[in-house]
């Protein structure tokens, strides 16, 4: 299965949960594209002890399988720069995940 999931939150117990269930779907041999909207840009900067998203994410990143990226809009409204974690995206490539996804849950 191809999965997407969109991240438009910055909180951290539902981020954790949304990596968490994209790390079980690379597990079971599905591929998973992450895009980053809105307040999802900030997902790294709520990591906590109780909800580790940095190793969650640090995890996903190492499966050639997974795919992550921002808005770039988004980053820039937040003057935010793109990184391994938070790469920038387009447009483009929302709507990408979208269509060539075969299911896309949202967070």
């Amino acid at each position: 299965m191809k999965l997407g999931i969109i991240l438009s939150t910055n909180n951290e117990e539902n981020n954790w949960n949304a990596l968490r269930l994209a790390n079980l779907a690379l597990s079971k041999g599905d591929t998973v594209s992450v895009f980053l909207l809105g307040e999802g840009v900030e997902y790294q900067q709520a990591s906590s002890p109780q909800f580790n998203i940095k190793e969650q994410v640090e995890r996903f990143l190492q499966s050639d399988k997974s795919k992550i990226l921002a808005c770039g809009t988004c980053l820039a409204i937040r003057k935010q720069g793109s990184s391994e974690e938070c790469p920038e995206g387009r447009l483009e490539d929302f709507y990408d995940l979208v269509a060539e996804n075969d299911k896309v849950l949202t967070f």
